[in-house]
């Protein structure tokens, strides 16, 4: 008997022990059931409602939609409040369409649709705020918060039908912010965003030297803002959050009729600070149009913002739940549009093509020259020369490879043009990014151009103008065109047969140099004698649109910047590196200055060059 009575001992350490290692929480142990306890289990997700008001939206729906949806928030914890009014286009339906396909994924939907009337009787077009207009989308707004309240939701997120939410941790990372009103920064292609720094006593936005350093970065955290809009959360557990109001207006105020600055007011009434956060890139917005621009105006702003999206970020891809219109390309009135892209740049491959296909624009891929895998035996066999005494004018270098790569890349292009009798083509790289209206702006200049009968070789759509001490010659009659003057680049240019057939007739490969330096020499701009006096005939007639409508996807020093004709070898010695080009090089030091000094002023403007605001 005496043998069984370390059993108890026993016991109790293993007992004291546990289970062993695991993953969770260990339950504490115990000799009795009721000393035994297992840890209590998580919380469950806060409940958000999501309020979605659309007016004539439907080109912006489907990627903004894609968006919500793929925030990383419980859909059964998520309630939506949707809204349409005053709506000419699709809107109304397909938004009927996207709540039909999803309403058993979310907790709640509230659908709250307006046929008719399709405008307001003070307004003087659809991009016009009348103050009807303000009044009803107050009324709407607060229709919103209400909603939210009566199904005791934690948080209520306003989010505009045309703002793009592509980070999906938004929601969580507001959440964690712990303000009563957060917004997420968003991005846009110029100085607007969706808050305001400054506030003038009446109300209205004033510009403060805060601003810019927040917009663009330079200072990140989450900072207190007189003004948030368009999208923002609201955080209803807060005891503040209860003397908010969109509508009606605070009975104290005097300010302007306009819902975002009513509530901008009851917030300072409650003593609610709005803020903003720019830790993270959350999102992407339009830059507003003004009140005369029509609805296809604010579609291709949209379209915009899809592209600029595209430029660091994977696209923003429309909701599976809608119907999406197919593209129907074309060649803009070409013959040809020509896009050269390196076989081993797959990544700017896709994206260039998805850019080109979602603006309906048709191309013909050429698969560029790599001059880095060319070795000596294959330059001389196709008879290249180096351009006597040729130095970069900026760095004191020979030619790169990468730069005969290109130059090659360009030359067989030209050759096709002229092979085929292309009267006009579009040659584009593929390191670009668009200008808003690009496709519209581009073919008004090309009719415009031709309605003058204005004899041509070359123009410049995207460049780096080089000669900034005095402005271009614009072109009578021609709106957005200048003559053009020493420049670099060769982003995007068109180009007529015969202007292609006297780059060929140079003979050019006898006496390379590079491809951005042998055009200004053909039309005779090039400051250095030493090299235009080995091309006899320099007479290509060269212009540029202005203001131009394609620009460098990165520059120098930028994330993601990668130069595939700098950064290589000299062109007869392999091992010799030209990694020139960095942010220590005066040459890529005055791109930011140059592009800003090089405006002229006189030339004849098109409307599209008005039609958008910028910081406001």
């Amino acid at each position: 008997m005496a043998a069984a009575r370390p059993w108890p001992v026993l016991l109790a350490l293993l007992l004291a022990a546990g289970p062993g290692p695991g993953p969770g929480p260990v339950p504490a142990g115990g000799y009795f059931p009721e000393e035994r306890w297992s840890p209590e289990s998580a919380l469950r997700p806060p409940r958000v409602a999501v309020a979605l008001l659309a007016r004539n939206a439907a080109h912006a729906l489907p990627a903004a939609l894609g968006a919500l949806e793929r925030l990383r928030h419980p859909k059964e914890r998520t309630a939506l409040w949707v809204a349409v009014d005053h709506s000419v286009d699709n809107t109304t339906a397909l938004l009927r369409e996207w709540l039909v396909r999803v309403r058993g994924l979310y907790h709640r939907v509230e659908w709250r649709p307006m046929e008719e009337p399709r405008s307001y009787p003070d307004e003087e077009g659809p991009k016009h705020w009348s103050p009807s207009r303000y009044e009803h989308v107050m009324k709407l707004r607060q229709a919103a918060l209400e909603s939210a309240r009566a199904i005791w939701a934690d948080y209520l997120l306003f989010l505009d039908a045309d703002n793009v939410l592509t980070n999906p941790d938004t929601l969580g990372l507001l959440m964690a912010e712990n303000k009563t009103v957060v917004a997420p920064m968003l991005d846009s292609r110029a100085a607007y965003s969706n808050f305001w720094c400054g506030m003038t006593a009446q109300g209205y936005y004033r510009r403060t030297p805060a601003y810019l350093p927040i917009r663009k970065r330079e200072r990140r955290g989450c900072f207190a803002v007189p003004m948030v809009h368009s999208t923002f959360l609201l955080d209803l557990r807060k005891e503040a959050s209860r003397a908010l109001a969109f509508y009606p207006p605070h009975p104290d105020y005097t300010w302007a009729f306009d819902d975002i600055i009513v509530f901008a007011f009851s917030c300072r009434q409650a003593e609610v600070q709005m803020f903003v956060c720019n830790r993270e890139v959350y999102g992407f917005l339009p830059v507003p149009l003004r009140s005369h621009s029509t609805l296809r105006d604010e579609a291709e702003s949209f379209l915009h913002v899809q592209l600029e999206i595209m430029v660091k970020h994977p696209p923003a891809e429309p909701s599976p739940h809608v119907w999406v219109p197919p593209k129907v390309p074309d060649k803009m009135g070409f013959d040809e549009v020509f896009m050269i892209n390196l076989k081993r740049r797959a990544d700017r491959r896709e994206r260039m093509l998805r850019t080109l296909y979602e603006q309906e624009i048709a191309c013909k891929l050429v698969e560029a020259v790599d001059g880095k895998a060319m070795n000596s035996s294959e330059v001389e066999a196709l008879g290249i020369r180096m351009l006597p005494g040729y130095k970069d004018p900026y760095h004191g270098r020979p030619l790169t490879k990468g730069e005969l790569g290109c130059f090659l890349s360009h030359y067989r292009v030209w050759q096709e043009i002229a092979a085929r009798g292309l009267e006009k083509s579009v040659v584009f790289e593929d390191d670009l990014r668009f200008e808003i209206f690009f496709k519209r702006r581009l073919m008004n200049l090309m009719h415009d151009l031709e309605a003058e009968g204005l004899a041509w070789d070359l123009i410049y759509i995207g460049r780096k103008r080089m000669q900034v001490e005095r402005p271009e010659k614009s072109v009578p009659r021609v709106r957005n065109l200048v003559e053009a003057d020493y420049s670099y680049w060769t982003l995007g240019y068109v180009l007529s047969l015969r202007g292609a057939r006297k780059l060929l007739a140079a003979e050019p490969l006898a006496k390379m140099l590079p491809v951005d330096e042998f055009l200004p020499v053909m039309f005779d701009k090039h400051p250095l004698a030493d090299y235009t006096k080995h091309f006899a005939k320099r007479d290509l007639v060269a212009f540029s649109a202005e203001p131009l409508l394609v620009f460098p996807t990165h520059y120098t020093g930028e994330e993601g910047y990668v130069s595939d004709t700098e950064t290589s070898v000299v062109w007869d010695d392999e091992a010799t590196a030209t990694d020139w080009d960095r942010a220590k090089s005066q040459k890529m030091k005055e791109q930011q200055e140059l592009r800003r000094e090089a405006q002229n002023s006189d030339v004849l403007q098109s409307p599209l060059d008005s039609a958008a605001r910028d910081e406001l």
